[in-house]
Formats: C-alpha cells, structure tokens, sequence
C-alpha cells in the first residue's frame, strides 16, 4: 500500500469515527509522510435520532438519487461502533404518504482493509420528491431502527440508468503518457489506461468506467475501488473495456499539495462538479454493448456488485 493510500485511508477512518461518535483506539497514529498532505477527510454529518430507537445513527452515503430504480447505500453506527449486522430492513415510502411504502433488505458490505461498511440495496422511486427510508436492524448486538431523509430528482446532473454514455475523450497510454502522468494510484494497472471512454463506448463491448482518485480521495475507498475495478477485469478479462479516469488532470504534479490539483474536463462533462458538496468521491458506471448506463454505484462497490452488474449487460 502507498504512503498516500495509507495517509488517506487514516484520515478518512478517522474521520467518518469522529463525526459519527464511534469511539477510536489510541493506538491509531498518523504515519510518517513528511510534508504530504492528501486533502482532509469529508466532514460526514450524521442524523440525530431520540434514543429509545435503540441509539442507531445513520449516514447517506448516495447523494445523488433520480427517479426509477437506484442503488441507495448508507452507514449505521451506535455511538460507540459501527454495525455490521449481515442485514438491515429497510422501507422506503414519499413523504407525502400517498403510495404504501416498499420493503426491501439491504446488505452489508465491508469495505477494504476492514476500515468501515455500509448498507447497499436497490429502490425503485417512481416520482421525484422527498422520502423517508426506514432503516431497522434486529441482531444479537443492535436492536433499533433509525429515519434516513432522501431527496430524489427528476433529472440529476449525473448520467444515469438508461442514458447515452457521454463519449468523452479521456487521456490513454497511447497519447504519450506515462502512468504517472494519468493516475494517483501507486500501483496502477496498465489495462485500465488503454482507451479512452470515446473509444470503448464505440465499439461492441460492455463498459466499466471508474472515476475516482485513489491518492487523494476523502473517503478511504477512492483507492480500493480502482482496485477492485482491476479484480474484476482481472476475473473477466474479455467480458468488458475497463478503464479508470483520474480526477485529476495533473497527477504527477500534485506532490501531496491539493492547492496545484486541476480537475479533469471529463469531472464536468459527467456532472460530478454540480453535485452540492462533492469533493472527489468515486463512482462506477457499467455500460452495455450499446453504450447506454445499466448500473452506476456512487461510493463503493464491491466486486460481488460489479460482477452482478457486468453479468447482467454481458
């Protein structure tokens, strides 16, 4: 692991501890990484429930939510740790009361290095508008359930299920670029920088695009994703184009100072820069033959996911 990645993957653990009000082990130090500084965890906001609901307090890890079937994925903690009950019951209903609520069970997934999880199911919204997710968790160690408010929109700036993939020119090995100059990654592989998202989108294969910045990302996932998105071609070399676009457009002269980092044209042409808050926390979007979004995962996916949404455009 990087001195970066690690760097990131502390401060970020920290982070999420703090702000939920999981209790930290003293014995957790910053590494040594002179004067690198990847930019500060995100500040996450928890929703303060009474506590005769068993205490549990939750963080929405997607933001962004449209109309029609998403992938919603959210974090729950006690005050003294996160729970990891294998599952959680969830209803989800509008606001306004007017549809019966739907009921779905959302799994648990741990993210990498046992840092932290969450909680991932798929929802079908048919009208945009404000909901209530119920989140409840009946297990040996947490009994409560916890009121989660979402906002879902009828058009989000993100590309989402169903439409075209926007045919961006991104930055390959071919342009005369060596790695370092298109990725933070500290061990990146090579076959995620081959074609560019223009190019892979044109031809008869399904995609898998990944756009995060394992280096200086403000969670400690940005990394592992990348990572992961290597795992599953790796597993299913023929069955896709895989590639990972680096948020930034100048990796190589970051150094550890932020305050020299440009994003990457393709940021806004895929609508990341208008989402309220974002900093650079990744996402996955899985493309079938025809070019058009099937799945997209805002946060972390794991490789369980990504192979069941590759299986379903193969």
């Amino acid at each position: 692991m990087s001195r970066l990645l690690a760097m990131a993957l502390v401060v970020g653990v920290l982070g999420i501890a703090i702000s939920c009000g999981v209790d930290t082990p003293e014995s957790v130090a910053e590494p040594g990484v002179g004067d690198i500084a990847p930019t500060e965890a995100a500040n996450i906001q928890v929703i303060p429930v009474d506590p005769t609901d068993g205490g549990l307090r939750a963080h929405l890890a997607t933001k962004v939510l449209d109309v029609g079937k998403q992938r919603i994925a959210f974090l729950l903690v006690t005050e003294k740790a996160l729970v990891k009950a294998p599952y959680a019951e969830i209803s989800v209903a509008h606001a306004d009361g007017a549809a019966p609520p739907t009921q779905v069970t959302a799994s648990f997934n741990e993210w990498p290095y046992g840092v932290r999880g969450s909680y991932s199911a798929a929802i079908d919204f048919p009208t945009a508008g404000n909901y209530l997710l119920t989140a409840s968790v009946d297990d040996a160690d947490v009994v409560g359930e916890v009121v989660i408010p979402l906002e879902v929109v009828a058009d989000s700036p993100v590309p989402s299920l169903g439409d075209a993939t926007p045919p961006s020119v991104t930055k390959t090995l071919s342009d005369g670029l060596d790695l370092t100059q298109l990725t933070t990654a500290y061990t990146p592989d090579p076959e995620l920088y081959q074609l560019s998202i223009a190019d892979a989108v044109a031809d008869s294969k399904p995609d898998v695009i990944v756009f995060a910045s394992p280096a200086f990302c403000t969670s400690p996932t940005c990394g592992p994703q990348v990572d992961t998105v290597s795992e599953l071609r790796v597993a299913h070399p023929d069955a896709a184009n895989y590639i990972h676009v680096e948020l930034y457009d100048n990796p190589a002269e970051i150094q550890g100072d932020l305050n020299k980092a440009k994003l990457v044209g393709t940021a806004d042409e895929w609508g990341f820069t208008k989402i309220d808050d974002w900093t650079n926390e990744s996402w996955v979007f899985v493309v079938d033959s025809d070019g058009v979004i099937r799945h997209r995962f805002e946060g972390f996916a794991t490789l369980t996911e990504l192979e069941a949404a590759l299986a379903d455009v193969g």
